[in-house]
């Protein structure tokens, strides 16, 4: 055997090693993977997972992980709009299946939970910006420009999302007492096009007014609306199953008229 074909065959041999070593770990990833699965879904027959507590913890990530993401700004063809854009819709998609669910009183509470956390979190972030670096940390204005509180920007998104998240709700809720619990489709769309409306609006007046101009202002309203609606509606047929599983998992199906005082 020549020298050239011993050594082809010592590296067929060792990338043949490196493959299965691999499919090894794949499979082992797999198994894993299934055994947490099969976990997972015994605690939830027996319901020691409740979906409400697996809701709540994915709204509030999503508002804190939706407002660092909206530093950043994109581009996609012609559309101009804040990250925070893509993953923010998941909040109006989650409000809607728990008012559905487990009615007007638990989304209240949740977005009460969600600002709190939400204002909780940008504290620290801003505690954290002005306490002393050590000598040999160097990324102040890294942090400052990724994580670094502006509070004008914070104090719109807090506001825009109660007023916006609390009028979901409240169409939701109503109009399903309204139609006895029908067009469930109609509902969530009609409830959140209220509540991304508001949302959208009152957040650009409070942290742009004045800084930009109007067509652009305008121009970013409606572009982020139309993401946020277009998610809606893209994403429903798997809302309205996740409803129906969570209704027959729960046991629940809510019929709450929201009282005169949104707040209360």
């Amino acid at each position: 055997m020549r020298a050239s074909e011993g050594y082809f065959h010592s590296y067929d041999r060792e990338q043949r090693g490196q493959y299965y070593a691999a499919n090894a770990n794949l499979r082992q990833t797999r198994a894993i993977a299934r055994q947490c699965y099969t976990k997972v879904m015994i605690l939830f027959r027996r319901k020691n997972i409740h979906v409400y507590e697996l809701l709540s913890g994915l709204f509030v990530m999503t508002l804190i992980v939706s407002n660092i993401a909206s530093i950043k700004i994109v581009s996609v063809g012609p559309f101009v709009f804040d990250a925070g854009t893509i993953l923010f819709p998941l909040a109006y998609i989650i409000g809607d299946i728990v008012t559905e669910v487990y009615g007007y009183r638990k989304m209240r509470s949740l977005i009460y939970t969600g600002v709190f956390t939400l204002l909780l979190a940008m504290l620290m972030f801003w505690i954290v910006q002005y306490l002393p670096g050590a000598s040999d940390w160097h990324n102040q204005a890294a942090y400052d420009s990724t994580l670094g509180v502006v509070w004008r920007i914070v104090g719109a998104s807090i506001i825009a999302l109660f007023i916006g998240e609390m009028m979901n709700a409240y169409v939701m809720a109503t109009m399903k007492v309204s139609t006895k619990g029908k067009a469930l489709w109609r509902r969530m769309i009609s409830s959140s096009a209220v509540g991304s409306a508001l949302d959208t609006v009152v957040f650009s007046l409070i942290a742009f007014a004045g800084v930009l101009d109007w067509g652009v202002m305008g121009q970013l309203i409606l572009t982020v609306f139309l993401i946020k609606i277009l998610t809606e509606v893209a994403v429903s047929p798997l809302t309205i199953r996740l409803i129906a599983y969570v209704k027959r998992h729960e046991g629940i199906d809510t019929y709450e008229k929201p009282a005169a005082y949104l707040v209360n």
